[in-house]
């Protein structure tokens, strides 16, 4: 499944899922003071960076050690895609934590809002399917990354202007979008196994 540049930065914005996180962050940070805001939200995604940044670098060992193959990362990702794009489509009724209190720190903006499992198997998924492409994979996520961080701290004037309505509405059309990108993963790792029996 060979992607270019483009198709890699929509890929991982559409996993990320700017967006949806809108109203997990808002949630989140609803005790912390408004003029904190932003340097929270951008203190957590520096972190999710981070960790993204050292799966593309330390993936392949992590495979290795772990005696995994591309082609089990390839339809484990597309199964955990599927599951988070089916959350996205059909979200499940928020639940409030005594810890939602205190400002979050890493848990569960950074990770795993933004750095969760289905991130981490395509940026891991990406570097193992083409190496040689690590920078521009690298780009891709720093794109991302920056997409993010313009969409969350603009969060509440976004909000304000589009209103929550179109916000789930783009949700659930990117889950949509998921949940075809899931199936494709699915579908292909499947095809290269069932070829590897024949051959």
């Amino acid at each position: 499944m060979n992607y270019t540049f483009l198709s890699a930065t929509i890929l991982l914005v559409l996993i990320t899922d700017p967006v949806g996180n809108i109203p997990i962050f808002a949630n989140a940070l609803k005790h912390v003071a408004p003029q904190r805001r932003p340097w929270v939200i951008l203190r957590e995604i520096m972190i999710a960076f981070v960790l993204l940044l050292t799966f593309m670098f330390v993936g392949e060992r992590f495979l290795q050690v772990m005696n995994l193959s591309e082609l089990a990362l390839q339809i484990g990702g597309g199964v955990i895609l599927f599951l988070i794009a089916l959350r996205m489509v059909f979200p499940p009724p928020e639940s409030m934590d005594p810890e939602q209190m205190e400002e979050p720190l890493i848990v569960p903006l950074a990770v795993p809002a933004v750095a969760g499992p289905s991130a981490l198997a395509t940026v891991l998924l990406l570097v193992s399917q083409q190496p040689e492409r690590r920078m521009e994979w690298i780009g891709a996520l720093c794109v991302t990354m920056l997409v993010s961080a313009v969409v969350l701290v603009s969060a509440e004037r976004i909000q304000r202007i589009i209103g929550t309505r179109l916000v789930v509405a783009v949700e659930r059309l990117m889950g949509l979008v998921l949940v075809s990108v899931a199936i494709e993963m699915m579908l292909r790792g499947i095809k290269t196994f069932a070829q590897q029996l024949h051959g």
